[in-house]
């Protein structure tokens, strides 16, 4: 049985709202090659469900601090096809090493900072202790 179910395709205003993000940034992220709309018959940009994924995965990327020049090159394979997958894992992969990195990092701040607040909550109970 044939799925003759229109994809439903969104202007940009409708799409900013369903994305959570604004019309400038999506403008911005075009201009940037992260995201290529398609155009309807009046050449206006349509956007449809692919694409909000996209977004969603795009913002994402952004969320593990992946810098914006990584999120183009990761775009524009893409856009490229599926022949660039080993590209794009490779991208991936690199990030994940970034953020285990920045990770580790955390944690020693965190062990730093725990490690000093121990000694002032000790400071503390000695202070009551001695009133």
């Amino acid at each position: 049985m044939l799925n003759n179910k229109k994809e439903e395709v969104y202007e940009i205003g409708i799409f900013s709202k369903k994305v959570g993000l604004s019309i400038d940034t999506l403008r911005y992220y075009e201009k940037e090659t992260l995201i290529i709309p398609k155009r309807n018959e009046i050449n206006r940009r349509v956007y449809d469900d692919k694409d909000v994924h996209w977004i969603e995965f795009i913002k994402r990327l952004k969320q593990t601090g992946m810098p914006i020049k990584k999120m183009k090159e990761y775009a524009v394979l893409r856009y490229q096809g599926e022949h660039t997958v080993t590209a794009r894992f490779d991208l991936l992969n690199t990030q994940h090493e970034l953020l285990i990195q920045r990770r580790e990092e955390i944690n020693q701040n965190l062990d730093f900072l725990m490690d000093k607040m121990t000694i002032y909550q000790q400071m503390i109970d000695d202070e009551k202790r001695n009133r």
